[in-house]
């Protein structure tokens, strides 16, 4: 329990920008920064700040997760498919 003077911690979604990152690197480098950010601005008490890149760092590997659930599907689909055409 937070006592009323604490703040509720906060996560920094470290874990899911790391997983984001062997989906699609590309959107989780942002995910990453964010999350990297987090401690340091709870450590300086600008809680804000921290709950802002804690949002922005969910919102990247959310994004990051996502397209690299589609797009790995699609690249493996279309390089089967590849392969079975020029076999003819």
């Amino acid at each position: 329990m937070v006592s009323p003077g604490q703040q509720q911690p906060i996560d920094n979604n470290m874990t899911w920008s790391i997983v984001a990152i062997f989906l699609f690197w590309p959107l989780a480098i942002p995910a990453v920064i964010n999350a990297s950010k987090v401690n340091p601005l709870l450590q300086v008490g600008d809680y804000a700040g921290a709950k802002a890149a804690a949002t922005e760092s969910k919102r990247w590997s959310r994004l990051a997760i996502i397209i690299g659930l589609i797009w790995i599907p699609v690249v493996l689909i279309c390089s089967c498919a590849l392969l079975l055409l020029g076999n003819d």
